[in-house]
Protein backbone atom coordinates (compact mmCIF):
# COMPACT_ATOMS: atom_id res chain seq x y z
CA UNK A 1 0.00 0.00 0.00
CA UNK A 2 1.35 3.36 -1.10
CA UNK A 3 1.46 6.54 0.99
CA UNK A 4 0.50 9.46 -0.43
CA UNK A 5 2.27 12.51 0.75
CA UNK A 6 0.74 15.93 0.96
CA UNK A 7 2.36 19.26 1.74
CA UNK A 8 1.42 21.06 4.37
CA UNK A 9 -1.32 23.52 4.07
CA UNK A 10 -0.05 27.37 4.60
CA UNK A 11 -1.71 29.38 6.89
CA UNK A 12 -3.80 32.26 5.35
CA UNK A 13 -2.41 35.10 5.70
CA UNK A 14 -3.65 37.95 8.52
CA UNK A 15 -6.42 40.19 7.03
CA UNK A 16 -6.17 43.53 8.93
CA UNK A 17 -6.50 47.14 8.34
CA UNK A 18 -4.29 48.91 6.05
CA UNK A 19 -1.22 50.55 7.59
CA UNK A 20 -2.15 54.61 8.41
CA UNK A 21 -0.46 56.78 6.72
CA UNK A 22 2.58 59.13 8.36
CA UNK A 23 0.86 62.36 9.90
CA UNK A 24 2.08 64.53 7.44
CA UNK A 25 0.84 62.73 4.65
CA UNK A 26 -2.42 63.07 6.38
CA UNK A 27 -2.61 66.36 7.21
CA UNK A 28 -1.84 66.71 2.82
CA UNK A 29 -4.38 64.69 2.57
CA UNK A 30 -7.04 66.59 4.47
CA UNK A 31 -6.13 69.96 2.58
CA UNK A 32 -5.94 68.16 -0.93
CA UNK A 33 -10.08 66.94 0.19
CA UNK A 34 -11.05 70.06 1.75
CA UNK A 35 -9.78 72.42 -0.82
CA UNK A 36 -12.19 69.86 -3.56
CA UNK A 37 -14.70 70.13 -0.92
CA UNK A 38 -14.56 74.17 -1.11
CA UNK A 39 -13.88 74.34 -5.04
CA UNK A 40 -17.42 71.93 -5.44
CA UNK A 41 -19.28 74.44 -3.17
CA UNK A 42 -18.21 76.92 -4.71
CA UNK A 43 -18.55 75.65 -8.44
CA UNK A 44 -22.37 74.51 -7.24
CA UNK A 45 -23.17 78.10 -5.84
CA UNK A 46 -22.09 80.09 -8.68
CA UNK A 47 -23.89 77.81 -11.10
CA UNK A 48 -26.82 79.73 -11.54
CA UNK A 49 -24.64 82.84 -11.71
CA UNK A 50 -22.48 81.25 -14.22
CA UNK A 51 -25.81 80.24 -16.58
CA UNK A 52 -27.41 83.50 -16.13
CA UNK A 53 -24.31 85.44 -17.78
CA UNK A 54 -24.12 82.80 -20.37
CA UNK A 55 -27.83 83.72 -21.09
CA UNK A 56 -27.19 87.26 -21.28
CA UNK A 57 -23.87 86.38 -23.78
CA UNK A 58 -26.30 83.80 -25.91
CA UNK A 59 -30.07 85.59 -25.67
CA UNK A 60 -29.18 88.67 -27.58
CA UNK A 61 -26.65 87.20 -30.04
CA UNK A 62 -28.68 84.29 -31.32
CA UNK A 63 -32.42 84.68 -30.12
CA UNK A 64 -33.57 87.91 -29.98
CA UNK A 65 -34.41 90.42 -32.77
CA UNK A 66 -31.97 93.00 -33.81
CA UNK A 67 -33.67 95.28 -32.78
CA UNK A 68 -34.57 93.81 -29.47
CA UNK A 69 -30.59 93.60 -29.18
CA UNK A 70 -30.12 97.04 -29.30
CA UNK A 71 -32.07 97.76 -25.93
CA UNK A 72 -29.76 94.50 -24.67
CA UNK A 73 -26.97 94.12 -25.84
CA UNK A 74 -24.97 91.23 -25.40
CA UNK A 75 -22.61 90.40 -21.76
CA UNK A 76 -19.28 91.47 -23.52
CA UNK A 77 -20.13 94.70 -24.87
CA UNK A 78 -21.31 95.78 -21.30
CA UNK A 79 -18.01 94.94 -20.46
CA UNK A 80 -16.16 96.49 -22.87
CA UNK A 81 -17.82 99.77 -22.06
CA UNK A 82 -17.11 99.22 -18.44
CA UNK A 83 -13.57 98.80 -19.22
CA UNK A 84 -13.76 102.23 -21.32
CA UNK A 85 -15.52 103.86 -18.50
CA UNK A 86 -12.87 102.45 -16.83
CA UNK A 87 -9.86 103.63 -18.54
CA UNK A 88 -11.51 107.59 -18.70
CA UNK A 89 -11.93 107.49 -15.34
CA UNK A 90 -15.62 107.79 -15.46
CA UNK A 91 -16.50 104.76 -13.37
CA UNK A 92 -14.23 105.43 -10.74
CA UNK A 93 -15.56 108.99 -10.34
CA UNK A 94 -18.86 108.03 -9.55
CA UNK A 95 -18.19 105.00 -7.99
CA UNK A 96 -16.29 107.16 -5.24
CA UNK A 97 -18.96 109.54 -4.80
CA UNK A 98 -21.73 107.13 -4.85
CA UNK A 99 -19.54 105.10 -1.79
CA UNK A 100 -19.65 108.95 -0.20
CA UNK A 101 -22.78 109.61 0.03
CA UNK A 102 -23.98 105.80 1.26
CA UNK A 103 -20.89 105.26 3.66
CA UNK A 104 -21.45 108.88 5.54
CA UNK A 105 -25.62 108.28 5.45
CA UNK A 106 -25.29 104.84 6.07
CA UNK A 107 -22.77 104.93 9.27
CA UNK A 108 -25.08 107.99 10.78
CA UNK A 109 -27.88 105.56 10.43
CA UNK A 110 -26.13 102.78 12.31
CA UNK A 111 -24.99 104.89 15.06
CA UNK A 112 -28.40 106.75 15.91
CA UNK A 113 -30.68 103.70 15.64
CA UNK A 114 -28.19 101.09 17.71
CA UNK A 115 -28.39 104.20 20.58
CA UNK A 116 -32.21 104.92 19.89
CA UNK A 117 -32.89 101.10 19.68
CA UNK A 118 -31.23 100.21 22.73
CA UNK A 119 -32.79 102.62 24.81
CA UNK A 120 -36.54 102.16 23.05
CA UNK A 121 -35.76 98.15 24.41
CA UNK A 122 -34.81 99.28 28.07
CA UNK A 123 -36.77 101.95 28.81
CA UNK A 124 -40.37 101.42 28.65
CA UNK A 125 -42.39 104.43 28.66
CA UNK A 126 -39.43 106.02 26.20
CA UNK A 127 -41.04 103.24 23.96
CA UNK A 128 -44.47 104.14 24.31
CA UNK A 129 -43.81 107.77 24.14
CA UNK A 130 -41.51 107.17 20.90
CA UNK A 131 -43.36 104.68 19.36
CA UNK A 132 -46.53 105.92 17.74
CA UNK A 133 -44.32 108.72 15.94
CA UNK A 134 -41.93 106.20 14.61
CA UNK A 135 -44.38 104.05 13.39
CA UNK A 136 -45.83 107.18 11.61
CA UNK A 137 -42.27 107.94 9.81
CA UNK A 138 -41.75 104.07 9.32
CA UNK A 139 -44.84 103.66 7.40
CA UNK A 140 -44.00 106.36 5.25
CA UNK A 141 -42.36 105.80 1.76
CA UNK A 142 -38.69 107.18 1.61
CA UNK A 143 -38.74 107.72 -1.70
CA UNK A 144 -42.12 109.96 -1.12
CA UNK A 145 -39.94 112.31 0.80
CA UNK A 146 -36.97 112.53 -1.46
CA UNK A 147 -38.56 116.07 -3.22
CA UNK A 148 -39.37 117.34 0.72
CA UNK A 149 -35.23 117.07 1.65
CA UNK A 150 -34.87 118.48 -1.51
CA UNK A 151 -36.44 121.49 -1.18
CA UNK A 152 -35.59 121.90 2.48
CA UNK A 153 -31.50 120.22 1.69
CA UNK A 154 -31.21 121.75 -1.73
CA UNK A 155 -29.70 119.48 -4.66
CA UNK A 156 -26.42 119.21 -3.23
CA UNK A 157 -24.82 116.19 -0.72
CA UNK A 158 -26.86 117.51 2.78
CA UNK A 159 -29.81 115.67 1.13
CA UNK A 160 -28.80 112.60 -0.50
CA UNK A 161 -26.86 111.80 2.22
CA UNK A 162 -29.71 112.39 4.67
CA UNK A 163 -32.44 110.21 2.56
CA UNK A 164 -29.99 107.35 2.68
CA UNK A 165 -29.67 107.73 6.46
CA UNK A 166 -33.71 107.64 6.46
CA UNK A 167 -33.90 104.66 4.40
CA UNK A 168 -31.26 103.02 6.55
CA UNK A 169 -32.58 103.88 9.84
CA UNK A 170 -35.89 102.13 10.61
CA UNK A 171 -34.58 98.08 9.40
CA UNK A 172 -31.36 98.63 12.18
CA UNK A 173 -34.19 100.72 14.77
CA UNK A 174 -36.51 97.03 14.59
CA UNK A 175 -33.83 94.93 14.47
CA UNK A 176 -32.08 96.41 17.56
CA UNK A 177 -35.36 96.77 19.54
CA UNK A 178 -36.30 92.96 18.96
CA UNK A 179 -32.46 92.11 19.80
CA UNK A 180 -32.75 93.21 23.08
CA UNK A 181 -35.95 92.04 23.63
CA UNK A 182 -35.15 88.39 22.70
CA UNK A 183 -32.08 88.25 25.29
CA UNK A 184 -32.52 84.86 27.57
CA UNK A 185 -33.82 86.30 30.89
CA UNK A 186 -32.36 83.68 32.34
CA UNK A 187 -28.63 85.27 31.36
CA UNK A 188 -29.76 88.74 32.60
CA UNK A 189 -30.97 87.61 36.20
CA UNK A 190 -27.87 85.32 36.44
CA UNK A 191 -25.93 88.63 34.96
CA UNK A 192 -28.04 90.33 38.11
CA UNK A 193 -26.88 87.84 41.12
CA UNK A 194 -23.15 88.62 40.18
CA UNK A 195 -23.56 91.98 41.10
CA UNK A 196 -22.85 93.55 37.44
CA UNK A 197 -24.71 97.33 36.88
CA UNK A 198 -26.61 98.74 33.97
CA UNK A 199 -23.74 99.53 31.79
CA UNK A 200 -21.84 96.19 32.45
CA UNK A 201 -24.91 94.41 31.96
CA UNK A 202 -25.09 96.38 28.47
CA UNK A 203 -21.81 95.55 28.05
CA UNK A 204 -21.25 92.31 28.87
CA UNK A 205 -24.84 90.10 28.54
CA UNK A 206 -27.38 92.47 26.06
CA UNK A 207 -25.39 93.77 23.27
CA UNK A 208 -23.33 90.54 22.55
CA UNK A 209 -26.57 88.28 22.82
CA UNK A 210 -28.62 90.98 20.43
CA UNK A 211 -25.59 91.21 17.71
CA UNK A 212 -26.98 88.90 15.14
CA UNK A 213 -30.41 90.56 15.34
CA UNK A 214 -28.72 94.06 14.74
CA UNK A 215 -26.82 92.62 11.94
CA UNK A 216 -29.98 91.52 10.43
CA UNK A 217 -31.15 94.95 10.29
CA UNK A 218 -28.13 96.61 9.69
CA UNK A 219 -27.52 94.13 6.50
CA UNK A 220 -31.01 94.73 5.10
CA UNK A 221 -30.22 98.63 5.75
CA UNK A 222 -26.81 98.27 3.84
CA UNK A 223 -28.97 96.87 0.81
CA UNK A 224 -31.81 99.76 1.43
CA UNK A 225 -29.27 102.98 1.29
CA UNK A 226 -27.70 101.64 -2.14
CA UNK A 227 -31.22 101.54 -3.45
CA UNK A 228 -32.29 104.73 -2.10
CA UNK A 229 -29.02 106.27 -3.16
CA UNK A 230 -29.27 105.00 -6.89
CA UNK A 231 -32.88 106.99 -6.97
CA UNK A 232 -31.70 109.84 -5.16
CA UNK A 233 -28.98 110.80 -7.81
CA UNK A 234 -31.09 109.87 -10.83
CA UNK A 235 -33.35 112.74 -9.71
CA UNK A 236 -30.83 115.48 -8.72
CA UNK A 237 -27.11 114.45 -9.36
CA UNK A 238 -23.87 115.57 -11.48
CA UNK A 239 -22.03 112.36 -10.22
CA UNK A 240 -22.94 109.03 -8.93
CA UNK A 241 -23.76 105.54 -10.50
CA UNK A 242 -27.80 107.11 -10.52
CA UNK A 243 -26.48 109.50 -12.91
CA UNK A 244 -24.32 107.60 -14.66
CA UNK A 245 -27.16 105.38 -15.46
CA UNK A 246 -29.78 107.82 -16.06
CA UNK A 247 -27.63 110.04 -18.28
CA UNK A 248 -26.27 106.97 -20.22
CA UNK A 249 -30.10 106.24 -20.98
CA UNK A 250 -30.85 109.70 -21.89
CA UNK A 251 -27.82 109.72 -23.92
CA UNK A 252 -28.58 105.87 -25.97
CA UNK A 253 -25.27 104.68 -24.58
CA UNK A 254 -27.15 101.41 -23.63
CA UNK A 255 -24.01 99.47 -23.23
CA UNK A 256 -22.59 101.85 -20.18
CA UNK A 257 -26.08 101.84 -18.89
CA UNK A 258 -25.80 98.16 -18.52
CA UNK A 259 -22.32 98.97 -17.05
CA UNK A 260 -23.70 100.89 -14.46
CA UNK A 261 -25.72 98.75 -13.24
CA UNK A 262 -23.35 95.88 -13.46
CA UNK A 263 -21.42 98.15 -10.85
CA UNK A 264 -24.23 98.32 -8.80
CA UNK A 265 -24.83 94.92 -8.50
CA UNK A 266 -21.02 94.49 -7.40
CA UNK A 267 -21.07 96.95 -4.86
CA UNK A 268 -24.45 95.23 -3.37
CA UNK A 269 -22.81 92.05 -2.92
CA UNK A 270 -19.21 93.27 -1.81
CA UNK A 271 -21.13 95.51 0.80
CA UNK A 272 -23.17 92.17 2.03
CA UNK A 273 -19.80 90.13 2.05
CA UNK A 274 -18.49 92.68 4.36
CA UNK A 275 -21.50 92.66 6.85
CA UNK A 276 -21.49 89.06 7.03
CA UNK A 277 -17.84 89.22 7.99
CA UNK A 278 -18.51 92.08 10.67
CA UNK A 279 -21.38 90.03 11.74
CA UNK A 280 -18.78 87.17 12.46
CA UNK A 281 -16.35 88.41 13.85
CA UNK A 282 -18.88 90.13 16.61
CA UNK A 283 -20.30 86.68 17.07
CA UNK A 284 -17.25 84.36 17.48
CA UNK A 285 -18.11 84.04 21.06
CA UNK A 286 -21.57 81.99 20.16
CA UNK A 287 -19.24 80.02 18.10
CA UNK A 288 -16.74 79.43 20.89
CA UNK A 289 -19.39 78.93 23.77
CA UNK A 290 -20.97 76.10 21.19
CA UNK A 291 -18.15 74.56 21.10
CA UNK A 292 -16.94 73.66 23.79
CA UNK A 293 -20.45 72.70 25.26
Amino acid sequence: MSTVLTRPQEAPAAVGPSPALPPAERRKAGRISYVAHAVARAGWKSLAVLLFLALWEVGPLYLATPSTRVFLPPLHEVLAAGARLVEAGQLQSHLQASLTRSVSGFGIAVVTAVVLGLLIAWYGWLNSFLNPLLELFRNTATLALLPVFTLLLGIGEESKITIVAYAAFFPVLLNTIAGVRTVDPLLIRAAKSLGLNSFRLFQKVILPSAVPTIFTGIRMAGTSSILVLIAAEMVGAKAGLGYLIVNSQMSFLIPDMYAGILTVSVLGLAVNALLVALERHFSRWRTAVGSTS
